[in-house]
């Protein structure tokens, strides 16, 4: 049984992040979506409210589980006894950022990194662009799936994750 871990901040879940998770599905006996922590850094959703928004997105789909992920990733794909890390590329910054990341949770971990590049109708869509979005209150239905619209587009309920 083949598992791949698709780590990110999800902060919110995109349709590109979506592409990436159906993508891998297809390819992988078991797909695990590892929403990262990173206290440094500020976001939008809680965890709660964004493994809440992967889990509605996915539906379902048998053989994809949505975790939390605290620590280093390649301590958590080990810890699932998982095979190999996905990541989605959009573009040739993508592969400047991924690249040594890639080589160190190899040399680190003996963790391999799959590279999925992003469907084109998607290069140009990202979670901070979404945010972006929400931020001065332009609609943002045609960048993230619709299952979880209810949960990102009424600004009044959103709390600001610490």
């Amino acid at each position: 049984m083949t598992t791949a871990v698709f780590p990110g901040s999800f902060d919110p879940l995109t349709l590109g992040h979506l592409d990436v998770i159906e993508r891998a599905h297809a390819l992988f006996d078991r797909v695990i979506v590892a929403i990262g922590v990173n206290r440094n850094k500020r976001y939008r959703f809680t965890v709660d409210q964004r493994l809440e928004m992967i889990r509605l997105a996915v539906g379902d789909r048998e053989r994809v589980d949505v975790m939390e992920m605290s620590g280093a990733l390649v301590s958590f794909v080990k810890e699932q006894h998982a095979d190999v890390v996905i990541k989605g590329i959009r573009g040739g910054a993508d592969v400047e950022w991924e690249s040594p990341q890639a080589a160190v949770n190899r040399e680190v971990g003996g963790v391999e990194t799959l590279w999925l590049p992003t469907r084109p109708e998607l290069a140009h869509v990202s979670s901070s662009m979404v945010r972006e979005l929400l931020d001065v209150q332009i609609r943002v239905d045609r960048y993230v799936p619709s299952a979880i619209l209810a949960l990102i587009s009424d600004n009044k309920g959103v709390q600001r994750a610490h």
